[in-house]
């Protein structure tokens, strides 16, 4: 599959890219992008959440009252669930939500979701360009130029502070790196712009 190059400025550069057809052109996998989906969501999970159980709790552990002849209930320690400041039965502790995913796996995902972006025409492949000054007005720009709306996820090379500054107060829109990139942004993205130069590296590490 072959691209148009266009500039900052949303115009023909007269370059044309040629897509891998291992990258950007198999049948994509949904279930690995499912996956990859919820290995990166799980990653995401603190797992801090933790309550008093009965031993934690720092409380009396005073017997309320004789064993039998009170007419109630038994009952040996006020520390016990049933009591209103008592620790909690079987409450939550903390855990690692995180699980093995192959290498394999998450690189067939990100083929995968770059395969189908690309069938429906929704990836464009930017000439590299720099901004000046970190611009908000100036990346707004350039987003309506090269025509692109919705949740917009754009590939660049290297560290583009100037880009990353313009582009964060701008709803739906992202700027990552190329070793940044990953499966989550890929898929939340309606378009994928990418400078040529991450295309390069984005090709040569998924092939």
């Amino acid at each position: 599959m072959e691209l148009k190059v266009i500039n900052k400025e949303g115009k023909e550069t007269g370059k044309k890219v040629s897509l891998s057809d291992e990258v950007f052109g198999i049948e994509p996998n949904e279930h690995a992008i499912w996956m990859d989906v919820k290995q990166y969501l799980a990653n995401q999970r603190q797992g801090t959440h933790k309550s008093k159980e009965r031993a934690e709790i720092n409380y009396t552990g005073k017997k309320l009252h004789r064993q039998k002849g009170t007419g109630g209930a038994r009952h040996g320690s006020k520390r016990s669930p049933i009591f209103v400041g008592g620790g909690r039965a079987f409450g939550p502790r903390p855990k690692d939500y995180g699980f093995k995913l192959n290498k394999k796996v998450k690189t067939l995902a990100k083929r995968s979701i770059l395969s189908a972006r690309a069938a429906e025409g929704r990836i464009l492949v930017v000439e590299d360009f720099a901004l000046d000054a970190p611009k908000t007005k100036d990346y707004s720009a350039f987003i309506n130029a090269v025509g692109v709306s919705g949740k917009t996820l754009f590939v660049v090379d290297g560290t583009e502070n100037n880009l990353y500054l313009s582009a964060r107060n701008l709803p739906k829109t992202m700027v990552t790196e190329k070793n940044q990139v990953n499966i989550f942004d890929l898929v939340n993205a309606e378009s994928i712009l990418i400078s040529e130069s991450a295309l390069n590296h984005l090709e040569s590490i998924l092939k």
